[in-house]
């Protein structure tokens, strides 16, 4: 489920450009997950959607499990990115923090592992808010020269706040 081998690099030390082909193929890969939080923070369709694969699922549920959420998994790129930001657009502000990303590239196919805090408060009152520690686990495809996720699925760790109050918009 999680990216968990012990070492970053597939390609062979000795073999100078696939280790390029490699590493490039990495950022892309970490690049859509920042796409995707970025996208959000600053409520700009284009760039969340560019995080995703047309038939791209996103499956919330598990965090949202956390407190008692029952949201539906989300199908389709323009539909994630409607949905969200339908969600949060002049109601809630948002900021994604990713870090820890692991990363295994299997030719046209990734798996990406992040944890991701994202802290949420209401535009008009920022006493009321939800901060979350939530573990990623997505698969992505490649689509030319970027990655594009293909499926995520986002597990909750922790949180302080009310997720029912600025989820349930």
């Amino acid at each position: 489920m999680f990216v968990t081998r012990e070492y970053a690099l597939s390609a062979p030390a000795a073999d100078t450009a696939a280790v390029v082909r490699e590493l490039r193929d990495r950022a892309e890969i970490v690049d859509a997950l920042y796409r995707f939080g970025l996208g959000q923070d600053l409520k700009d369709k284009d760039l969340l959607a560019s995080a995703f694969a047309a038939d791209a699922e996103l499956d919330f549920r598990p965090a949202a499990a956390r407190w008692g959420g029952r949201p539906p998994v989300m199908s389709g790129r323009d539909t994630i990115a409607t949905t969200i930001l339908a969600l949060f657009s002049g109601r809630v502000d948002t900021t994604h923090q990713v870090t820890n990303p692991r990363v295994v590239v299997d030719g046209d196919s990734a798996r990406l592992t992040a944890l991701v805090e994202a802290q949420h408060l209401f535009t008009a009152d920022h006493g009321t808010f939800a901060l979350l520690k939530n573990l990623y686990d997505v698969d992505l495809v490649r689509d030319g020269r970027r990655w594009t996720i293909h499926r995520m699925r986002i597990d909750n760790v922790w949180y302080t706040g009310d997720p029912t109050a600025v989820f349930t918009g």
